[in-house]
């Protein structure tokens, strides 16, 4: 799959079939894709550990365990007690200023780094999307900053949504936890959406559909009400298998605490999505292969045991124009 789809396109594009990158918006949504012609905002493209503003109860609550059998990022990643991780991290997130809603004119910018397995160089991407979704602007090749339609929004049939029309969908979300839950688990939007071509339809379990949905959410942190990110935090715990590892690093070097989902198939990955220890921001996220993947019938391994591939969201802000970095 080309590279740029991988911003906007990997969630939707993961959720099909677990052997495969296959996390609901993630490929499609995590960081912002940078496609021409329907460069929808990043939507993936985030837990955690109680430190920092939570740091008295992390010291006090948090119980390393052994880590399970399977891949790790490094030797120093150490297994951390994810309920104890999840409600400091809602505390925090409950104590944070609200923001402002975006004008239709604004932009959201996002600055994201990829670092893909087979490559020894590290890509940097910066992407505007007007918040309503009518344009898109990036640097292209001449070093020059382009500013076209986007796409989106004259594609009815498309899956994507504008910033406007996912922030509106995401403020309509419950604060109740196992409120939110059944409606992220019930919604049709991210159960069908839309599909490439020939590309037969999957079903995902609900809990693990909702994991990626939550962590979809959490990477849009910029107009991300307080009180919805604090339950967001809370209904992860209701999920079975959400686990957490604590030095797990993004593309940009960054050590973090790695969410994960237990028992979502045999994959031959681990998949992590970073938040930052102090903060519970999303950082990035970090693929490990446990494994040799062969795909398409080859012989030689797409991806070999060990290979990492990581990403890191650098920046991920409203704007007033594009080219302006905030």
């Amino acid at each position: 799959m080309d590279d740029d789809l991988r911003v906007l396109h990997e969630w939707r594009a993961e959720i099909p079939k677990p052997g495969q990158e296959w996390i609901i918006p993630q490929r499609r949504r995590m960081l912002t894709r940078i496609r021409g012609r329907r460069r929808a905002l990043g939507r993936r493209l985030l837990v955690i550990g109680a430190l920092g503003a939570a740091a008295a109860l992390a010291v006090a609550t948090l119980r390393p365990q052994p880590p399970a059998p399977g891949p790790a990022s490094k030797p120093s990643v150490v297994r951390l007690d994810s309920s104890v991780v999840l409600a400091g991290a809602a505390e925090v997130a409950g104590r944070r200023r609200s923001a402002q809603v975006p004008l239709p004119t604004q932009w959201h910018y996002t600055k994201t780094l990829d670092k893909q397995p087979n490559s020894a160089t590290t890509e940097t991407r910066e992407h505007w999307t007007r918040y309503d979704g009518m344009q898109a602007a990036s640097f292209g090749e001449d070093g020059e900053l382009h500013v076209g339609p986007e796409g989106n929004p004259l594609d009815p049939g498309d899956d994507d949504l504008s910033p406007q029309q996912y922030d509106a969908k995401l403020r309509e979300l419950p604060t109740d936890p196992r409120k939110l839950l059944d409606k992220i688990t019930g919604d049709r939007h991210w159960i069908e959406g839309a599909r490439e071509e020939g590309v037969p339809k999957q079903t995902v379990p609900a809990n693990t559909r909702a994991y990626h949905v939550i962590m979809l959410y959490l990477s849009r942190y910029g107009t991300m009400p307080p009180k919805l990110e604090a339950a967001m935090f809370r209904t992860l715990m209701l999920i079975p298998g959400v686990r957490i590892d604590q030095g797990v690093r993004d593309a940009a070097g960054r050590t973090g605490l790695g969410v994960w989902l237990e028992g979502a198939g045999d994959v031959p990955f681990r998949r992590y999505d970073i938040l930052d220890p102090d903060t519970y921001r999303y950082l990035g996220r970090q693929t490990l292969w446990s494994r040799d993947q062969f795909l398409g019938g080859n012989s030689e391994p797409a991806f070999r045991k060990g290979a990492v591939w990581s990403t890191a969201l650098l920046s991920s802000v409203i704007v007033d124009r594009p080219g302006q970095r905030g």
